[in-house]
């Protein structure tokens, strides 16, 4: 049964027939049966009697009903969506229970990441898991899929690869570390630790990057590695694996060293851009290569010198950081010399005096390194006596290369590029600062690690980084409603400091947009988003439908702006 409304005119009035109708098959033929006419009743209760012939089930108005539960839902659909619009389900590999669980994990770590064992039960508080079916999932499940994802990591990355990389272009990499919980993890051990943990054992893990910043690629080291040998590694990696023997290696002064650019020369046709340390730097002012002169009226110059063949040299001055340089040495010095004043005072004084030419040694040792200031002081210890000075020569030789640094390539694969373009190349690296400032403090809190084999830590590294290319794409969409700088003006000079946009210094000031609205940071957009709810209402009767709140026009304009409408249930692709 349906119902029919037929108009007809006549004349200038328009004549309106509302039947209820059942309609038939007679000899092969759809034929209708008209049962009443409608036309008498009132407009909503013909309304009624359609919908409850199409199967709606009806209440009444104002009856009494229940919101079940009403479970977070904006913050994991708009993750959800761009993971969706990056293929990242077909990026790790057929569709199976043990996807499903690393797509989950990895939107969880862009969202509110946590151990795996907090992930499984926060997402159940949210529509995350009852949508991918992941809810029952326990942490037994989670670390099978762990293991599968971190089986499929070279396939993962090599299609990031395909994405990102391109022949002739250039690779940035960098290294970091993070400190682990626990004292069964073979890979941790004790290294320079980069987030002042001395006393912890670490991995370390370097990242390969785009030129734009996005993640492609991390490997995950002991703690006790050296990075020429990462880089190495990472260079193998692009070469072996992604298929690119072409491309520009981009890594710093401690990275890419004398030794690694020789073993690049020998092995591989890779490129390079990197920079000089300190000593060859001083070298090329001794022998009167690098003058003070160059930087007259340029902050740039490229240079030659025989000790650097088949080499480009760009040497730069940033006077800012000449001045930040001296600051710090004129404070070092200073509270270097306050902490041996009281040594000397000690070996000084009447009562019970500091004696022994080793005890004071012992003492001076732990000032003078704990400020890194021993090449600047002569010291003179005896059984009985301390006394100090300045290397005023080596503090003046030092000071008068403050803000000077020199980015070195190789100049076979850098002929596209003019000097200022060098120095972009290399600052590039900042890009994958970044990378490290999401991963362990800012969005995805990598660190510390609890996880005790290989394979885990490996895993939950891998699952970082893949957020961490989820979050990357988020922020760059999400650039208009948060306080991202995303009209930077373009860099003529690479050696200043950058500036910010007259637009992104305004958002800065006023905190709103031009339509009024609050401008926010990436975790408090993914917090106003997760006040995007989706409600089980159940009326009188058992009753039962879900629904949306109504999206706020600031959730309607994140979702705008990843270019994807408002998903009412997460589904795979």
């Amino acid at each position: 049964m349906h119902v029919v409304t037929t108009r007809r005119q006549y004349k200038d009035k328009v004549y309106e027939t509302t039947l209820l109708r059942l309609s038939y098959r007679e000899g092969g033929k759809v034929k209708n049966e008209t049962l009443a006419n409608l036309s008498h009743l009132r407009a909503e209760t013909i309304e009624v009697i359609r919908a409850s012939l199409a199967g709606k089930a009806l209440v009444e108005a104002g009856a009494d009903f229940d919101i079940e539960r009403s479970l977070p839902h904006g913050h994991v659909a708009a993750t959800w969506a761009m993971a969706n619009k990056l293929g990242l389900a077909k990026l790790l590999g057929p569709a199976c229970g043990e996807r499903d669980l690393a797509i989950a994990l990895i939107v969880a770590r862009a969202v509110a990441p946590g151990s795996k064992l907090a992930t499984t039960r926060w997402w159940a508080s949210t529509t995350l898991a009852s949508d991918l079916g992941v809810a029952g999932a326990g942490t037994d499940e989670v670390y099978d899929a762990m293991d599968w994802l971190v089986a499929r990591q070279g396939l993962i990355e090599a299609g990031l690869a395909r994405r990102h990389l391109a022949p002739g272009g250039r690779v940035l990499y960098d290294l970091s570390s993070s400190w682990v919980e626990g004292t069964h993890c073979p890979l941790a051990v004790r290294g320079h630790s980069r987030d002042n943990k001395t006393g912890k054992d670490q991995i370390e893990y370097g990242l390969t990057c785009c030129p734009e910043g996005r993640p492609v690629a991390v490997e995950v080291f002991a703690g006790n590695t050296a990075d020429p040998s990462a880089f190495i590694s990472a260079a193998e990696v692009v070469r072996a694996r992604f298929g690119l023997s072409d491309v520009v290696m981009v890594g710093d002064r401690g990275m890419i060293t004398q030794a690694r650019i020789d073993a690049l020369r020998k092995h591989s046709s890779l490129g390079w851009i990197s920079a000089l340390r300190a000593p060859a730097i001083a070298a090329l002012a001794s022998a009167g290569a690098l003058q003070m002169s160059l930087f007259d009226e340029v902050n740039l110059a490229e240079i030659t010198h025989p000790d650097f063949p088949d080499e480009r040299l760009v040497a730069c001055r940033n006077p800012a950081l000449a001045a930040s340089r001296a600051a710090k040495r004129d404070a070092l010095l200073a509270a270097t010399e306050a902490d041996l004043e009281v040594i000397k005072a000690a070996c000084c004084r009447a009562r019970r005096p500091l004696r022994g030419a080793d005890k004071i040694g012992l003492r001076v040792g732990k000032v003078i390194n704990g400020h890194k200031m021993a090449k600047h002081f002569e010291l003179d210890i005896t059984d009985e006596t301390f006394s100090w000075s300045r290397k005023t020569e080596a503090i003046t030789a030092e000071a008068a290369l403050d803000g000077i640094y020199v980015v070195r390539a190789s100049s076979a694969h850098n002929t596209g590029l003019d000097a200022p373009g060098l120095v972009g190349a290399y600052k590039d690296l900042k890009f994958n600062e970044a990378g490290f400032r999401s991963l362990k403090t800012i969005d995805l809190d990598l660190r510390p690690i609890h996880h005790w084999t290989e394979n885990r830590v490996r895993a939950h590294v891998l699952i970082c980084m893949l957020a961490l290319y989820v979050v990357w794409h988020l922020r760059r969409a999400w650039a208009p409603i948060c306080f991202t700088d995303e009209d930077r003006p373009p860099r003529t000079d690479p050696v200043a400091p950058a500036t910010r946009s007259p637009q992104a210094l305004t958002k800065a000031s006023r905190r709103h947009d031009d339509n009024g609205q609050p401008v926010h940071s990436f975790p408090t957009l993914l917090a106003e988003l997760g006040t995007l709810t989706r409600n089980t209402i159940v009326f009188t009767g058992g009753i039962r439908i879900t629904k949306l709140a109504t999206p706020t026009p600031l959730q309607h304009r994140a979702f705008e702006l990843i270019g994807a409408p408002i998903p009412t249930q997460l589904r795979t692709k």
